[in-house]
């Protein structure tokens, strides 16, 4: 921060050369020293660059083995090989010429970009990793030399940035997301993503020490200006839309026939709340989050505005699927490793094979048979500290108020309630055929929470358990809903086909086709194409 606010560049440089002397933390540490390589290339001393350049020579940072940790390690390996090119490789760590590293990095980059704009980001939508790819990519837009490169940075910001507006409430990510945390999956708002929306959307508070990352891209932040379109997408709340996107699992190393596995999601957002979901089951390891509804409310500092529900899952067959190493130790080590409740049978986080969900707008329905002894035959409902009413009726709903939505929650079978430590309650349902109904509506659409309860229990709903579990409902807005586990939803009687009918990005907003290399963004008179085939922004407005 002193740097880019060109203070104290002495105290700086002999600061730096204290840290270089004992480097740690892998990628981690790579992209604050990139960083500060550029923000001080003519305002640190000489002997601090040597101390950088050094460190760059004997410490070995490990690459790391998720999507996030490849892209900054790349970005970092790019933008310093460029700082000291046509160096051999001894005076790197792991015996690489600087062309070597180059060809290497932008290689790698070049393939991550493809496949993000043919079949979607591997780790998506994530409520702190969303960091991890905007700053390398504002880092490439700002610093490389390469006109192509520093475009391709402005131009995967905007792709990440705009990704990111459209599934926001009040600037909270909302709706599933590959990884999100034990704290952030209760408080939808603390994470890395509300900085990018309170400094670029200014319709949130920021987060305590604006979310961790937030310093890095905000020192660089003035060389890159979001575009009118993105901000108007991430404030309008106007009208309720819809909008369904594709993404892809991370690399399946086992119990799969498909290295990325498609994943089909769908945002339906109001002023008033929005209900995001995936299609359910093992997408990604130990942080997935498959569904939640979020409402609006005046401040979200300390609010848990969510309720969702999950089976929680976990085993071998997870494990395998996504990592290499070995079972033997492996949920020990998770645990171990900053994932606390993974083997926690009051988790509130993770996926499950035996979790299958369908959406249409503002219902959703969940289902699940869990075969005899799984961890854990049961499903978690979370029920937040901050609902304004909670009621259980006889008919089986279960009535509840946050801020300006109304909510009907149908367990599909007994259930106990259970405290929580951080407030609100967990709704127990130990049995193995099970799931969730959910009906949101916002409460301008009642004569009154009366009028609400009545028109939900009217709505016709069958649950049926043999041969399968099956749900068949009648939304409020009188479509009718067809779920039976193992098999495709039918919406209206027809099978909902997501191969074919999923396109990368859909809405009023996004679009762009599976395979195209290209997203148009779209609001009012505004328009923004994004094309990765030309390397060219287009903007146009209309009369």
């Amino acid at each position: 921060a002193k740097l880019a606010l060109r203070e104290d560049a002495a105290a700086c440089s002999a600061r730096l050369s204290e840290l270089m002397q004992t480097p740690s933390g892998d990628m981690f540490w790579m992209f604050p020293v990139t960083c500060i390589s550029y923000l001080g290339r003519d305002q640190l001393t000489p002997e601090a660059k040597a101390a950088v350049r050094e460190a760059w020579r004997r410490y070995f940072p490990l690459r790391g083995d998720t999507e996030n940790h490849w892209v900054m390690y790349y970005t970092c390996i790019y933008l310093m090989a460029q700082l000291w090119p046509d160096e051999p490789g001894e005076r790197w760590f792991n015996g690489k010429s600087s062309a070597e590293l180059t060809a290497e990095s932008q290689g790698w980059l070049l393939h991550w970009m493809d496949l993000t704009t043919t079949i979607g980001q591997g780790e998506y939508d994530c409520t702190h990793y969303l960091g991890e790819y905007a700053i390398p990519m504002l880092y490439l837009a700002t610093w490389a030399r390469d006109p192509a490169m520093r475009q391709r940075g402005r131009m995967m910001l905007d792709y990440i940035l705009a990704d990111f507006a459209v599934e926001t409430l009040q600037g909270t990510y909302v709706g599933a997301h590959a990884r999100t945390d034990d704290t952030t999956v209760l408080e939808k708002w603390n994470s890395l993503s509300s900085y990018f929306a309170w400094q670029l959307f200014g319709n949130c508070p920021p987060p305590a020490a604006y979310g961790g990352w937030g310093i890095f891209f905000a020192a660089v932040a003035d060389h890159y200006e979001l575009p009118e379109i993105i901000h108007r997408i991430a404030v309008d709340r106007a009208a309720p839309y819809t909008h369904t996107e594709r993404k892809r699992t991370r690399h399946r190393w086992r119990h799969s026939d498909v290295r990325n596995a498609p994943v089909y999601k769908t945002t339906y957002v109001t002023a008033d709340y929005a209900l995001g979901s995936d299609q359910g089951g093992l997408l990604q390891p130990i942080q997935q989050h498959s569904w939640d509804l979020t409402w609006a409310v005046p401040d979200p500092r300390g609010v848990h505005n969510t309720i969702f529900s999950v089976q929680p899952y976990y085993g071998e067959e997870e494990l395998m699927m996504y990592f290499t190493e070995m079972p033997d130790y492996m949920p020990a080590s998770v645990t171990f490793q900053g994932k606390p409740t993974y083997i926690s049978e009051g988790k509130l986080l993770g996926g499950s094979p035996y979790e299958q969900i369908f959406q249409h707008e503002d219902a959703l329905v969940t289902l699940s048979e869990i075969p005899a002894g799984t961890n854990f035959e049961q499903v978690n409902g979370f029920f937040s500290k901050d609902l304004a009413r909670l009621e259980e009726d006889a008919s089986g709903w279960i009535f509840a108020q946050g801020g300006r939505a109304y909510i009907a929650y149908r367990p599909l079978a007994p259930y106990e309630w259970r405290p929580l430590e951080k407030g609100g309650k967990r709704l127990y349902s130990p049995h193995r055929q099970n799931g969730t109904i959910l009906q949101a509506a916002s409460a301008r659409e009642f004569a009154s929470w009366e009028d609400f309860k009545l028109t939900i229990r009217a709505l016709p709903v069958t649950i049926t358990r043999e041969p399968r579990l099956q749900v068949k409902f009648m939304t409020l807005s009188g479509r009718r809903i067809e779920c039976t586990y193992g098999e495709p939803p039918k919406l209206e009687g027809r099978v909902v086909d997501y191969a074919r009918e999923w396109k990368l990005f859909a809405g009023p907003y996004l679009n762009a086709e599976v395979g195209s290399r290209t997203l148009t963004l779209t609001h009012g008179r505004l328009t923004r194409i994004l094309d990765f085939n030309t390397l060219t922004i287009t903007d146009a407005v209309a009369p």
